[in-house]
């Protein structure tokens, strides 16, 4: 890793990996979320009902999750160099076909193949985790996760400027395929000016791509139990694609998906016990254990964290559009101050991670996460706009800067491991979102809000069982020597 000083205005060294590595996912956020913002427009030009709307935006979100955990294990293997450069420009094809459809099964294919860009975000955690030291790490990630992650508001921005300069009707067609050129090129650009180490650094490679590694009996039985809910959480997903739902696909559909996901569950638990059957027979040495425990905490985290963010961006402007009678596009206006809050919140939240050590400042941001939601559960009409956004903004600082405390404990855990692990951490994400955004299809905003409040509360219990990162990691050479990594100031 680098060892020159943090300068945010700098581009070369570390600086350079790391704007080039937020300029990546912006990118990524900016296509993967640049639907919204253009929805009516692509509604009435391909003649869509109101049921296939919603489908497809299940559809740009439902193969992210597996994907998540598909790419952190290509970045492990073949660095992030080679699989951000290639997701960049591959994910461009979908992004010109969903621009370029004709009727609604083309685009509908096209959303689900794009769900893939939303992985992007896991390889810059294994990147910058190269470059920076640990205690410079947590602000790092902040930065390059807030600011990333700020695409998704810049397309809501723009993209509907951009279609209407570009040509009338057809105009979001041009909006859309401007941001699928930007990711090809750019996938060019980031490969050639980025390498997946510093010079003279050791890339460190797990030595099984087909599933995660574990150091102990307990841990083995903890991973088959956290992979679950990524499996409940698809099944969720075909439900409501299902005749009880939207109806997009037929029953007999819906329970073949069911069964693949159950053989796929099968199928994983017999990799992982290929992979981690040695350590039934022979415990691994000390030095080089780790505890699956400390991944298991921060999944059930950023569950609560980015899930809930991924929840209320899509339902906040119908709610203040609701309960202060609010036109659409103001409603939006206002709603995206929550979203605003991630340029500071961030990487605020790895900033204070680094100062102040990463489990207490895990404790606070999620009581401040459940107090938050708490707040945000009491707004009514009889609030003032004014208070009701403040308070919105309050809560979501805890939030994203809980998402940066998290990603800033993600990469002291197992170096050769830190894809595999982001990926799991990541997809608890997407699986936090499917489930909240379900239970508000059935409850009120009020107990929305409450609902996400009480996830937060038991993700402050979990967080007791978490242990603060101390010390040093070992990863083991080619050459069968040891090289020592610190996690802590000694």
């Amino acid at each position: 890793m680098s060892t020159s000083s943090f300068n945010l205005f700098a581009f070369s060294g570390k600086m350079k990996i790391l704007h080039l590595s937020w300029m990546a996912f912006f990118i990524t956020f900016m296509v993967w979320f640049n639907f919204a913002p253009l929805l009516q427009a692509v509604k009435e030009t391909l003649g869509l009902t109101t049921e296939q709307v919603k489908t497809l935006l299940i559809l740009n979100v439902a193969i992210t999750i597996p994907a998540r955990v598909i790419v952190g294990s290509l970045t492990d293997k073949y660095g992030p160099k080679i699989v951000y450069s290639a997701l960049l420009v591959l994910c461009s094809v979908p992004c010109f076909v969903f621009a370029f459809s004709e009727n609604f099964v083309q685009a509908a294919i096209a959303r689900f193949a794009l769900g893939f860009i939303g992985a992007g975000f896991v390889i810059g955690i294994r990147l910058v985790s190269e470059w920076f030291p640990h205690n410079e790490l947590g602000t790092a990630e902040g930065i390059y996760g807030g600011w990333g992650n700020f695409g998704s508001a810049a397309a809501a921005f723009t993209l509907p400027t951009v279609a209407l300069l570009l040509g009338g009707d057809e105009g979001w067609r041009y909006a859309m395929a401007l941001t699928g050129i930007v990711s090809l090129i750019f996938g060019f650009i980031f490969y050639f000016n980025v390498s997946d180490t510093p010079k003279g650094s050791t890339y460190f490679r797990p030595a099984n791509l087909t599933a995660m590694e574990v150091t102990s009996k307990s841990d083995f039985f903890l991973l088959l139990v956290m992979k679950l809910p990524m499996y409940a959480a698809l099944a969720l997903l075909a439900w409501k694609l299902s005749p009880a739902n939207i109806s997009m696909i037929s029953i007999n559909a819906t329970y073949t998906l069911y069964a693949s996901l159950v053989l796929l569950y099968l199928y994983e638990l017999s990799q992982v016990w290929k992979v981690n059957k040695s350590i039934f027979k022979q415990p691994v040495e000390e030095i080089h254990q780790y505890k699956f425990k400390q991944v298991a905490v921060l999944n059930i985290l950023y569950f609560a964290t980015f899930g809930s963010e991924l929840a209320v961006v899509s339902m906040l402007p119908l709610f203040f559009s609701e309960t202060f009678s609010l036109s659409p596009v103001v409603a939006g206006m206002v709603a995206a101050s929550y979203a605003f809050m991630n340029l500071i919140s961030r990487p605020g939240g790895g900033w204070i991670s680094d100062k102040c050590g990463r489990k207490p400042t895990l404790l606070i941001l999620t009581a401040g996460l459940a107090l938050g939601y708490l707040l945000m559960a009491q707004i009514t009409s009889e609030w003032t706009l004014w208070l009701a956004v403040a308070g919105a903004m309050a809560c979501s600082f805890f939030v994203q800067a809980g998402e940066g405390a998290v990603f800033a404990t993600v990469p002291l855990i197992k170096r050769r491991m830190t894809g595999q692990i982001a990926g799991m951490t990541g997809a608890y994400g997407n699986v936090g979102a499917v489930v909240y955004l379900t239970v508000l299809s059935f409850v009120s905003y009020q107990t929305f809000f409450y609902v996400i409040s009480a996830t937060a509360v038991v993700g402050f219990a979990t967080l007791i069982l978490m242990e603060e990162p101390k010390g040093q990691m070992a990863e083991i050479n080619q050459d069968g020597s040891v090289t020592l990594i610190d996690v802590a100031s000694q």
